[in-house]
Formats: C-alpha cells, sequence, structure tokens
C-alpha cells in the first residue's frame, strides 16, 4: 500500500475533480463518487485506504455515511469535510470516531497532510490485522499448554483480568512466555479485533526511542518529510505490549507516564494531544517493584502499570507439563522444516523430567529443533544414552516423581509427603539416595 488509496465523496462535480486531481499529485490512487450509495458500493472491509467525505450531501450525508463505513469497519479512517465551519457539529463528529474534519475552505496541503496520517494508520491496522491473521492460524502455538496446577493457575488468571480491560504487569524470568501471556489477555479481552502493538524495550534505540514511540509530524525536524505514526497511536482502541519494560531510558519514561495517565499522545513536532483509547500491558523480567524502590525505575510509573499483574511461572514450577510442551514443539519444528518426526532416545526423555530448565520454555523449544534435526548432543549434555533395565527405569521415575513433588509443594515437607503418601523418614531416605537437595525447591 505504498501509494495509497483515497475514496473521495462530494455532489460537486468541479470541487471533486479539483480534490482527486490534488490527490493524486501526491502518487495516490483515487476513486471519486457523487454519492455516498455509489462510495458505498466499493467498499469491503479490507479497503486499503482512507475515505474523505463532504457532510452536506443529498439522500445520505456524510454523518450517515460515516455511520455506515463503520458498520463495515471500524479501523477505516473516514475524514468528513463541510463548508459551514460548525465546530459543535465537528465535536460531534470527532465523538462519533471520524478520524479528522476539515472546514471548506481548506489550503491542499492541509487536506494531502491529514490523508496522509490516516493512510499512514491504516496501513498500521491492516499490518497488525494481518499479524493476527498469522496469530490465530497457529493458535495451538499461542495457546498456554499444559495441566499443571501452576499452568492452570495462569490460564485463570488470565481470563479473569482479560476480562476487565485494565493495564497490566506481567513478571517471570527470561524465556518463560511473558509475550505469550500478553497475547492471551489481548486476544480473551474486548478488544481482540483491535491492534495488538509489540515494543520491545530493550531493543529501542535511546536516540531514536521517543520518535519510534510517540511518531512525528511532519516537519518536526531536519529530514522529517512525512508524518510517522508512533506506536502509541498505532495501538489506539487495541492493545501495547511494553516488552521489558524495565530497560526504557528514564526520559522515555515520564513521557510514557504521561500518556498512561491522561490517555493522549502528542508525536514530537506535535501542538495538540491526540486522545488515545488503548490497554497497556508491560512485562519485565526483573523484580519491578525493587528497582523502583532502588530508584532504577520510576515508582509512580510502576505503579500506575501495576493496576492488575500476573507472574508466569518458570518450567521448573511446572515441570510436568515439560513432555506435553516438548512435543508440541517437536511438531511444530517438523512443520515448519519440512523433517519427519524423531524417535525420542531415552537420554531425551529423562531429560525432560530431570533438569532445572533456566532457560525456560524457550530453551525448550530450541531443544526440539535440535532433536528434530538431529543434532543434539545426548553425550555432551551429561545425560545417560541409555537407560536399561526395569530397575534403572523405575529409579529415574522415582527421582522425577520427587522432584515434580516436590516443585509443586515449594519444598514443603509436610504437603509433599501427603501428596506422594510417603511416610516422613522414607521420604528422607528416597530424598537421600536420590541426592535431592530439598533447599533447592524452596523459594
Amino acid at each position: 500500500m505504498a501509494e495509497g488509496k483515497v475514496i473521495f465523496v462530494d455532489d460537486d462535480a468541479d470541487l471533486r475533480h479539483a480534490t482527486a486531481q490534488t490527490l493524486e499529485l501526491m502518487g495516490w490512487s483515487v476513486r471519486p463518487h457523487a454519492s455516498a450509495e455509489a462510495a458505498l458500493r466499493t467498499l469491503d472491509e479490507g479497503f486499503e485506504g482512507v475515505v474523505v467525505s463532504d457532510i452536506r450531501m443529498p439522500d445520505m450525508d456524510g454523518h450517515q455515511f460515516h455511520r455506515r463505513v463503520r458498520a463495515l469497519d471500524p479501523d477505516l479512517p473516514v475524514i468528513l469535510v463541510t463548508g459551514h465551519g460548525d465546530i459543535a457539529e465537528a465535536v460531534r463528529a470527532l465523538q462519533d470516531g471520524v478520524y479528522d474534519f476539515l472546514a471548506k475552505p481548506y489550503p491542499a496541503d492541509r487536506l494531502t497532510t491529514v490523508v496522509a496520517r490516516a493512510l499512514e494508520k491504516r496501513r498500521l491496522v491492516l499490518e497488525n490485522r494481518r499479524l493476527q491473521t498469522l496469530t490465530d492460524s497457529q493458535s495451538a502455538e499461542m495457546a498456554i499448554i499444559g495441566d499443571a496446577p501452576a499452568t492452570q493457575a495462569l490460564r485463570a488468571r488470565i481470563r479473569h483480568l482479560a476480562a476487565a480491560d485494565i493495564d497490566v504487569l506481567i513478571e517471570g524470568e527470561t524465556g518463560v512466555g511473558k509475550e505469550l501471556a500478553a497475547r492471551a489477555l489481548h486476544r480473551e479481552g474486548p478488544r481482540r479485533q483491535r491492534p495488538f502493538v509489540v515494543v520491545d524495550c530493550a531493543a529501542l534505540d535511546p536516540a531514536s526511542a521517543e520518535l519510534d514511540l510517540f511518531g512525528n509530524e511532519m516537519g518536526a525536524f531536519a529530514g522529517a518529510v512525512r508524518r510517522r505514526t508512533g506506536k502509541i497511536e498505532a495501538s489506539d482502541r487495541g492493545t501495547l505490549f511494553l516488552d521489558e519494560i524495565e530497560a526504557l531510558a528514564p526520559s522515555v519514561q515520564a513521557k510514557l507516564l504521561r500518556v498512561l495517565e491522561e490517555r493522549e499522545v502528542t508525536p514530537l513536532g506535535g501542538e495538540e494531544a491526540r486522545p488515545m483509547s488503548l490497554r497497556v500491558i508491560a512485562s519485565a523480567k526483573a523484580d519491578l517493584a525493587a528497582r523502583a524502590a532502588a530508584g532504577q525505575f520510576r515508582a509512580d510509573l510502576y505503579y500506575r502499570l501495576d493496576v492488575g499483574r500476573i507472574r508466569v511461572p518458570p518450567l521448573r514450577e511446572r515441570i510436568a507439563d515439560a513432555p506435553r510442551l516438548f512435543a508440541h514443539f517437536v511438531q511444530e519444528a517438523c512443520t515448519r522444516l519440512n523433517r519427519p518426526k524423531p524417535t525420542m532416545s531415552m537420554a531425551v526423555q529423562h531429560r525432560l523430567l530431570d533438569n532445572e530448565w533456566p532457560g525456560n520454555v524457550r530453551e525448550l523449544r530450541h531443544l526440539a529443533i535440535r532433536v528434530v534435526l538431529d543434532v543434539e548432543d545426548d553425550q555432551a549434555s551429561g545425560i545417560p544414552v541409555e537407560i536399561t533395565g526395569l530397575p534403572a527405569r523405575m529409579d529415574a521415575y522415582e527421582k522425577h516423581l520427587l522432584r515434580e513433588a516436590l516443585t509443586l509443594c515449594r519444598g514443603d515437607v509436610r504437603n509433599t509427603t501427603a501428596l506422594l503418601q510417603l511416610p516422613r523418614k522414607t521420604f528422607y531416605e528416597k530424598l537421600r539416595r536420590h541426592g535431592i537437595d530439598i533447599d533447592a525447591f524452596r523459594r
């Protein structure tokens, strides 16, 4: 959509012809129409452009036309034009969801600036829709897989907060799936049909972070030859996901706080703030509360983000899910790499259940890829290549059950022995025999 498409509606033939020429000089493809009814017949939900329409027209006026367009696609920008300069009417139109409002006579550069901004927003909306369609088609990948108690609690927490449509802070170690949880929040919430915009705060260039987030007006600085929509504005009516928010520079934190408090954004070089309706989800791998207390993160921003909180548990706390997750990742890798499903060696099976998984789900996925590609080195991993004989297999399985129960009970002896239905003395004997340190499970 580099050229851009514009539908222009006006019952004045001379004005329609002149305006179409102005827009075509910008390199845009223009479809002029004398009536709203004729324009509607050319519109569909995936129209890759914007609509500019006069208000005062016979049969169907601009307001009625806008409502019909909005019913077709609520994210399709509509710019209304009137020759009456009625401020009250302009306010009513904006409140009704019109993208912008122009009063005749308007200078050509004012029209082209507004259309350029609307086209950029439309491009971002359609791009996010395509990404969302890809996400939905890969729903198995996006699902939070597993039946361990910690996984079930995570899903329940997500469902509860998704319906509330509030800002959420997601905490968890590297590789646990914080973005997956954020996408689930968006998908289960009332904004599921709107954009889901991801900002990798750790990857933002400090020199251009504000530009990436807030965008800029044309002429805001040397080289700003066009209007640029920032990530925040692109998430309007949808969800803004700020991944690893602890990495944001202090100056950007201050400006972000204003966005969260006022729900408005001002592009660089802009004079007026634009109202926003968005849900903000932030993730942190660090303890954000501790950072705020130590002065390493703005405390007021932390408290503003911490409306709802989700902790994504590490894989070691839901180790029972490891085999099912691994099977999913193997199937995913086989499909993507066009490889046959491999035979699992005993070494790999043993590793799934007897590993701390410091890299969490990401590490598990990488193991699946190596297994599918047949490049996993069992010897290098320190795992016995074969566990033969029933006694050895039973011993390995018993060790796994002990570790799993300790993980679920967070090292609490009373709860673990009750879960395993073991006398305390027998329990401690088994720990000694398997070399299990109970303190490693107490958090």
